[in-house]
């Protein structure tokens, strides 16, 4: 039934970032999209949240309260599983089940979460095997959560093994040829000019400077209007092959390559002729700044209570876009293009920097004042994206093998949201609209499918 209330369990306060996602401006929930093979069993699926190491962790049973001087407090509770567990029996619609499903998220993103529990629910829409995890953004970020949901998971072909995540590998080893007094001091002095430029950067996008309005703009207020969502598809070995046309090029690269050709082709279909050519749309994304750590090491922290990494541990980074039109530009351009720009801001140390001043501003000026900072950034870009590495084997969640895991959050200031999940060799990625200003997001999902299909060609025909 969970844990109840004990005389040595005491209120704790919220986390800087914790607090900063308790806001109503920054109010987030994250939804984990789990496809099954096969209906579920609802008495096993609860049997199994009540031994899970989800339940292990005092974030999940406990409610978030605010003290006499409104500072936010997590206060340990029991937990009724029947309250959190929501089935749906009926078919959501007529529609295919991708476009029934997203139809089900896109009205979940703009509703939250009762205060009155904590912070978390679990939809399982029966009629479409799938599950849908509703956690609130302060209990954890994407790689928090994801370790947390595959803890609850086995791998499909080795039902006693928990799945692993791969370790993204880093281009560390071409710097470590690089390690001569000359190229030492070369390196830092470029960093720190990185450093100041893409600083300075932040803090203008913060305060005042923002991307020119284009069909995908966005804006203050646009966080509660209706919300439409359609999957872009991508198979990784697609990804990897295209990733070859340039030397060191990483799955992110090509990820951002796919997004800035997709947006060149949408807006020639929306706006022809009525976009200038290379105008800059700015992207937002959210960073992980662990070192990696592996499943197994976040679901033991887990059960140790130990703050170290569990929770909301990353940094953004500004990611500009340059409208071409498609007619007359060479698809793997925009991947040299997004390869060196991405190289620029990891030299910057952008994410670190944004981290480093979030939590300065809010333990100094505390969380209105930031949750300001961070609107008015999300209010001065055009879209949001992120990137979570999912397993690289099929696993499966109460004995029923998994076909698919997906994300996405809450509506933003954002007209765009773009979420990705890597899974066995797919990667899926939700594409969140305000429908009222990107009215089809399916054909906006088929350009990004599109464009990496036209890298692959481009690169295949050349071997």
């Amino acid at each position: 039934m969970g844990r109840g209330r004990s005389n040595e369990w005491e209120d704790e306060p919220l986390t800087p970032a914790g607090r900063l996602f308790a806001q109503p401006e920054m109010r987030q929930i994250i939804h984990c999209v789990v496809g099954t093979k096969n209906p579920f069993d609802i008495d096993s699926v609860k049997s199994e949240l009540r031994k899970s190491a989800m339940l292990q962790h005092p974030r999940f049973t406990s409610l978030l309260v605010r003290d006499r001087r409104g500072r936010e407090h997590w206060r340990p509770t029991q937990v009724d599983i029947e309250r959190h567990v929501l089935i749906i029996d009926r078919p959501l619609s007529d529609a295919d089940h991708d476009s029934a499903v997203n139809s089900y998220l896109a009205d979940l993103s703009t509703e939250g979460l009762s205060m009155e529990k904590p912070l978390w629910e679990l939809h399982i829409l029966m009629a479409h095997n799938c599950a849908i995890f509703r956690i609130h953004h302060s209990l954890g970020d994407g790689i928090s959560l994801m370790s947390m949901l595959l803890a609850c998971c086995r791998k499909l072909h080795d039902p006693h093994s928990v799945p692993t995540i791969a370790s993204s590998s880093s281009s560390s080893s071409s710097r470590s040829r690089n390690t001569t007094w000359p190229n030492i001091l070369w390196n830092l002095a470029v960093t720190l000019w990185f450093c100041l430029v893409f600083a300075l950067e932040f803090i203008l996008r913060c305060l005042c400077v923002r991307d020119r309005k284009t069909p995908l703009s966005g804006g203050a207020g646009v966080e509660l209007w209706p919300r439409k969502i359609a999957t872009a598809s991508f198979s990784l070995q697609d990804m990897k092959t295209v990733k070859t046309a340039v030397p060191t090029a990483t799955i992110n690269d090509v990820l951002f390559a796919v997004i800035s050709s997709g947006i060149s082709r949408y807006l020639d279909f929306r706006a022809p002729n009525g976009v200038q050519e290379g105008i800059q749309l700015t992207g937002l994304a959210m960073v992980n700044l662990r070192k990696q750590p592996g499943l197994q090491e976040l679901s033991n922290l887990m059960k140790s209570n130990s703050g170290a990494r569990w929770g909301n541990k990353f940094g953004m980074l500004l990611l500009p876009v340059y409208y071409h039109r498609s007619n007359n530009s060479d698809p793997l351009a925009y991947l040299k293009r997004a390869k060196a720009m991405i190289d620029r801001k990891k030299q910057s140390l952008e994410a670190h920097f944004s981290y480093k001043v979030g939590d300065l501003v809010m333990s100094t000026l505390g969380p209105k004042f930031a949750s300001w900072l961070n609107y008015r950034i999300l209010c001065n870009t055009t879209f949001t994206i992120s990137n979570v590495v999912g397993p690289q084997e099929e696993i499966m969640m109460v004995e029923n093998p998994v076909t698919y895991l997906r994300a996405n959050n809450s509506a933003l200031p954002h007209a765009l949201i773009l979420n990705m999940v890597s899974y066995a060799g797919r990667a899926d990625m939700q594409v969140q609209v305000a429908k009222d200003i990107i009215p089809d997001p399916e054909f906006l999902a088929k350009c990004f499918e599109d464009a990496l299909l036209e890298m692959k060609e481009q690169v295949t025909a050349k071997i």
